[in-house]
């Protein structure tokens, strides 16, 4: 699953769901009583810019 940067605005973070791999706003997740998936897993992980960075050799 790719998550484009355009979509996420600056300050938004987006977790994915360990288990079924949902990708969850910060502002979802808070407007929730407890921090679940809806498939009922509790662990999330922040989801990666796909950004990749060049560095020159020496």
């Amino acid at each position: 699953m790719m998550i484009v940067a355009s979509e996420n605005p600056v300050g938004n973070v987006i977790y994915e769901c360990m288990r079924c791999g949902t990708p969850v706003t910060n502002e979802e997740l808070s407007k929730l009583p407890e921090i679940k998936c809806i498939c009922g897993f509790r662990v999330f992980r922040k989801a990666r810019q796909p950004i990749v960075k060049q560095v020159k050799a020496i």
